[in-house]
């Protein structure tokens, strides 16, 4: 969300660092900080793409499974509503 403001003090900020917490420092401090944190959160979704590489390939697997037994349940209700008729 954007919110637009005026900044009476340009030197320092605070930084909502989690559960509730701000710090406040300085905007050159808060630049760094921030810095860390996308590195950190981009290292952190290089480590996960393979392992969501291969969720999505197992659910994908799943999804041809589950609908090739619909296919077989169909085929086999149809053929056993035939026999009865």
């Amino acid at each position: 969300m954007y919110v637009p403001g005026k900044l009476h003090d340009v030197e320092h900020v605070l930084i909502d660092v989690g559960t509730g917490y701000y710090v406040e420092k300085t905007a050159e401090d808060a630049k760094d900080f921030f810095k860390r944190k996308i590195d950190f959160l981009t290292k952190q979704m290089e480590k996960i793409q393979p392992a969501l590489q291969e969720k999505h390939a197992m659910k994908q697997a799943v999804m041809e499974m589950m609908s090739q037994k619909i296919q077989q349940l169909t085929a086999l209700g149809a053929a056993q509503a035939t026999v009865k008729a």
